[in-house]
């Protein structure tokens, strides 16, 4: 399983992650196009079949969910009230008994329509079998001894006379539901006026169904027109499509709604225009209703409660207790409505209505022109928007330059906002094309096809995300571990530098002649700085203070041989402290590769006499405090000192000469003390430390000077990062003869 999950990964890196969006964009327009398609019956029950239709299914739910949300957005408000429903509803069939009725009393509630002059009369049933209670199919069974009743009841005339002669009486229309297998009371065809065709033969386009369940010949020869009732195909149990014409037998006939507008209007055939995609549009008479390719209409639905105003229960006809005006030029619809009834459909408004009343609906909106329309280039159009977007998406996201690169490395989510904006504008232009114009735009297949390419693309960009997080923790680590590596390395530096100092309460533990402490922070683990004394024979002391140009390691290393250097010449070299740090400079410039220098005062002191011997090379001079507080700031002559070692490899450094007096105390620094700073920018300052020695020049040693200088220091400072490395050291003369040995 990680072996498959890693090819997936290779195959959503490769390209960026185009490849796999550019086909998942092919299979998404395909899924959409197959989607609202008639596949043929037999392709539908093969595998290749039922895989199409699970990949168009969610294009097709999307469509349908989409659809039906126009029409609750904007439900269809009726202008007129052409259509008058006579209702077998409850109350009826209360009054006058179960259905199905005698065709007697069918007859009376077409003649009580009658009366008020229908413009037509549509029958939403069909009535294929003999009424059992016509007066023959009495007398058959009555016993002999009631022959003369029976022979009474023979000479009436039956009830499909009475209810032809009512049919006839009225413009009216028989319904009948067309079949696609044989049954005991289905025929082959049925009367019907013959439909003209102009364009083409529009038989390839129309549903046809080789049987039909329709009335008695007799009650057909009687109307003034026949059509077929059924409705299309609905899914999910809702009613969307209502076909206008259909085929019989290989033979168009038309709906129940054109043929009540065929008869009513008096037109002798129904004109349909046949165009390059299929039927165009269906007219009678001045109503031409543009359809859909197969002949079939949406049907644009008003909500149910708009019904009641139109409804009348037959109860009521019969009974005489309507008013003529609700009948009188109307489109007479009879149908059933009682509970019970199996007639029952959903629309996309959610309403449960009889199958009268949806075709009672189809006439009122065809009545008002109020059509809704989905024209064959639309789905191409959709698809077309679909497959342009989509391809910039593939071209644009996945790049690392450019303008829209600049965008989606402001914000991570600017792809998805982006793309759910322009889904939000697309499906807002469909709504608001439905409600200009009664349009059908599919913007949910859009939706749907350009969410699965961005999310693709974004499962890319995080698929490489991801490798990409994980090669850089991988470097982290191997920075954390080469970090941690250096950091040993530079503490064991640190060690090795700071213990490569001398220590004065260990190396001259008992000497009462002078005095010394000594202070050294490295800017960073190891630093540049340095300091060193030691006693070059039983009476003089050298010792000396020096900074390294840089800091760090290079500047350590450079530290380390300077103070190793000086001290083996001073240790060997007799010729005078000139000729020592003359001799310690030549040998230095000879192998400094980095081109580093190093400023440095060094110094021999007669621990006895008091006679010191100062070589200031380029470094800040000396301050001196008298027993008695006074200060003074030892400046090397002109003809004395010189510049920093290396920078004149064969430069001739003199020696100067100072007296000290008993008591007398020298301070030497580096410019990392002078120069520290805190936080906010100030500089220590050479006033401030002038402060601190003078308030620290009675104490009793120079390691209580170093302790004070090193506190003011950290306060001063703070949390401020130190900026170079900080040396003191203070050596106190005191003038008295007493030695010790020194210790080694």
């Amino acid at each position: 399983m990680k072996a498959l999950f890693g090819r997936l990964k290779k195959i959503f890196l490769a390209g960026k992650g185009r490849p796999v969006a550019a086909g998942i964009l092919l299979w998404m327009l395909f899924a959409s196009v197959i989607s609202e398609a008639d596949l043929p019956a037999w392709w539908s029950g093969s595998l290749p079949g039922q895989a199409m239709e699970i990949a168009a299914h969610p294009f097709k739910a999307g469509r349908q969910f989409l659809f039906d949300g126009y029409q609750r957005t904007f439900p269809r408000q009726p202008e007129s009230q052409p259509v008058t429903l006579v209702a077998i509803d409850e109350q009826s069939l209360k009054q006058l008994g179960q259905w199905p009725w005698p065709r007697n009393r069918l007859a009376d509630l077409i003649d009580a329509i009658g009366k008020h002059r229908p413009a037509a009369v549509g029958l939403d049933m069909y009535m294929p079998e003999p009424d059992q209670t016509s007066p023959a199919r009495v007398a058959a069974n009555l016993p002999p001894q009631q022959a003369a009743l029976a022979r009474a009841l023979e000479r009436l005339p039956s009830h499909e006379e009475r209810l032809g002669q009512s049919l006839h009486a009225v413009p009216s229309v028989l319904g009948a539901a067309g079949f696609d297998f044989a049954t005991f009371s289905t025929s082959s065809g049925m009367r019907t006026v013959p439909l003209s065709v102009t364009g083409g033969d529009p038989l390839p386009y129309l549903k046809n169904f080789p049987y039909v369940l329709a009335s008695l010949p007799e009650l057909q020869a009687a109307a003034h027109g026949q059509a077929l009732l059924t409705v299309s195909r609905y899914e999910g149990g809702v009613v969307r499509r209502v076909p206008l014409i259909l085929a019989l037998n290989e033979q168009p006939v038309p709906g129940l709604a054109m043929e009540m507008l065929r008869v009513a209007s008096g037109s002798s055939a129904l004109e349909v225009e046949v165009g390059r995609q299929g039927i165009a549009a269906v007219q009678v008479a001045e109503l031409r209703v543009p359809t859909q390719s197969d002949g079939e209409v949406w049907l644009y639905y008003a909500p149910a409660r708009s019904g009641a105003a139109r409804t009348l229960s037959a109860a009521d006809v019969l009974a005489g207790k309507v008013d003529p005006e609700r009948l009188a030029g109307k489109l007479v619809l009879i149908g059933l409505t009682g509970s019970g009834l199996s007639d029952m459909r959903m629309t996309p408004l959610g309403d449960l209505l009889p199958g009268v009343e949806i075709q009672a609906q189809l006439i009122e909106s065809l009545f008002d022109g109020r059509f809704i329309l989905r024209p064959w280039w639309m789905k191409w159009l959709e698809t077309s928007a679909m497959a342009l977007i989509g391809l910039i998406m593939i071209v644009f996201i996945p790049r690392t330059d450019g303008k829209v690169a600049q965008v989606l490395k402001k914000s991570a989510r600017a792809p998805t906002w982006g793309v759910m904006g322009l889904n939000v504008l697309i499906i807002s232009l469909g709504y608001l094309l439905f409600y200009s114009s009664g349009l059908m735009f599919d913007s949910a297949s859009t939706f749907i096809g350009l969410s699965a390419v961005l999310g693709s693309l974004i499962s890319s960009a995080m698929i490489e995300i991801d490798r990409q997080t994980r090669l850089l923790e991988e470097d982290r680590q191997r920075l954390r571990e080469n970090a941690a590596l250096a950091a040993g390395e530079l503490a064991a530096a640190r060690r090795i530098q700071l213990g490569s100092l001398p220590d004065a309460t260990r190396l001259f533990a008992g000497e009462q002649r002078f005095a010394l402490a000594t202070l050294l922070e490295p800017a960073r683990d190891v630093g540049g700085d340095l300091y060193d004394f030691f006693m070059i024979d039983a009476k003089h002391l050298c010792f000396m203070v020096g900074d390294v140009s840089g800091k760090g390691v290079p500047a350590s290393l450079f530290m380390a041989i300077a103070k190793t250097l000086a001290k083996s010449i001073a240790l060997r070299v007799h010729e005078g402290l000139g000729a020592i740090v003359t001799l310690a400079n030549q040998e230095l410039a000879r192998e400094n590769a980095e081109l580093l220098f190093v400023t440095l005062l060094v110094g021999v002191l007669d621990v006895e006499s008091g006679d010191l011997s100062l070589v200031n090379a380029g470094h800040d001079g000396p301050w001196r405090i008298a027993r008695d507080g006074r200060f003074e700031h030892i400046v090397c002559p002109l003809d004395a000192g010189g510049p920093p070692l290396c920078v004149i490899d064969d430069y001739a450094y003199v020696a100067q000469q100072v007296r000290l007096s008993p008591g007398d105390t020298l301070c030497l620094i580096t410019d990392g003390i002078s120069e520290a700073m805190n936080a906010g920018g100030e500089a220590y300052g050479s006033e401030r430390l002038l402060h601190v020695l003078k308030a620290a020049s009675a104490c009793a040693s120079p390691a209580d000077v170093v302790q004070r200088v090193q506190s003011d220091l950290a306060a001063f400072v703070g949390e401020a990062e130190a900026s170079d490395d900080m040396t003191l050291l203070v050596l106190r003369w005191t003038g008295l003869a007493e030695a010790v040995q020194p210790a080694t």
